[in-house]
């Protein structure tokens, strides 16, 4: 007998990872948590373009996730810092805590 990994497969993995992520943003209240979840959903949607990729035998979604890791990495330097900056300022990360823009 033998078990082939299908498009399914990927898209059921993907598709739990998305849903883990959006159950981190909603659930938790830590800023760096939070974060984290989000980035979750950023793999869940590369994992899911990978697949799809493969499954249509074409290369465009392995190059698009390659830019979007590329922003994803810009975007967690800014964030990282937004949250590092929030923390010299308040002594929190809680999201609870954190409930005005201004410093």
């Amino acid at each position: 007998m033998t078990s082939e990994i299908t498009l399914n497969h990927y898209l059921w993995v993907s598709g739990l990872l998305f849903a883990l992520g959006i159950a981190g943003v909603v659930i938790r209240r830590n800023a760096l948590v939070i974060f984290m979840a989000l980035e979750m959903n950023l793999n869940a949607a590369n994992l899911a373009l990978i697949a799809f990729s493969k499954y249509n035998k074409i290369v465009d979604g392995q190059v698009l996730v390659f830019f979007i890791i590329a922003i994803a990495a810009a975007e967690v330097a800014v964030g990282l810092a937004i949250i590092v900056a929030l923390f010299k300022r308040k002594q929190t990360v809680s999201v609870n805590e954190l409930n005005s823009m201004r410093l």
